[in-house]
């Protein structure tokens, strides 16, 4: 054992296991619900695209548990609490979020029981999947690579927040945010549904005024991160923005 390795005592592992637990049980109700958010309004279960989006939400928490339960559970204990002290404008974007991603799925699933949108080619179905996929592996990427991936905006005094600056933090500051934004826009296009890319739209325009107002936090309240910003110059887009 490391020097600088302290034992984990028995009531640290219970709480950690209790934590874990929490987070599985909130990411499989999560599933559940886009499944019945697009499946329900559908009305059939013989839809592919339908099942690809199910199936990029299973990878996705599959990938989250296999990475961080064994390197850094309490990242996932982080992303399954209730924070009174996290931003009030975050809390507010994130509820406007949730609503308007049941609304994609809802939207998109009527769409193909009600046949709104033409049929698309299923090479733009299948390309729109591969960027949807490319979009939470980008996301997935800058959760392992930084350790305090909370799930609302707020400045964790109390897990010693510091400034990530590796793996995708080093060309932008908000690089999962990327990863949002394209799977927001890429998958109306996988489910067929233009309809969807309202709702989908609203997410991403919601993601960018989230980035710029968690930026300016960041800026305000964590200690390195202006210095951070100046090596790091661009928030999403090198060159843009």
């Amino acid at each position: 054992m490391n020097a600088n390795t302290s034992p984990i005592q028995p009531d640290e592992q219970s709480d950690t296991r209790r934590g874990i637990t929490k987070w599985l049980i909130r990411e499989v109700m999560g599933v559940l619900l886009v499944a019945a958010t697009l499946f329900i309004p559908a009305g059939r279960l013989d839809w592919w695209q339908g099942w690809a989006v199910v199936g990029i939400y299973v990878v996705w928490s599959a990938a989250n548990a296999l990475i961080l339960i064994p390197r850094d559970p309490e990242l996932l204990i982080e992303r399954a609490s209730r924070r009174r002290d996290a931003a009030t404008w975050d809390t507010l974007i994130l509820s406007i979020i949730g609503l308007a991603t049941i609304a994609k799925h809802i939207v998109a699933g009527l769409d193909v029981r009600w046949e709104w949108t033409a049929q698309m080619p299923l090479a733009l179905h299948i390309s729109a999947l591969v960027i949807a996929a490319l979009g939470y592996a980008l996301g997935t990427w800058a959760m392992a690579s930084n350790p305090f991936f909370s799930l609302v905006g707020r400045i964790q005094e109390d897990r010693g927040h510091a400034v990530a600056t590796s793996g995708p933090y080093q060309v932008v500051r908000h690089p999962a945010y990327i990863g949002t934004i394209v799977f927001e826009l890429a998958t109306p296009i996988l489910l067929g549904s233009l309809w969807a890319l309202i709702p989908g739209g609203l997410v991403a325009l919601l993601t960018l005024i989230r980035t710029a107002l968690e930026d300016k936090m960041l800026h305000q309240g964590l200690s390195g991160y202006a210095e951070y910003a100046q090596r790091v110059r661009y928030r999403l887009l090198p060159g843009v923005w």
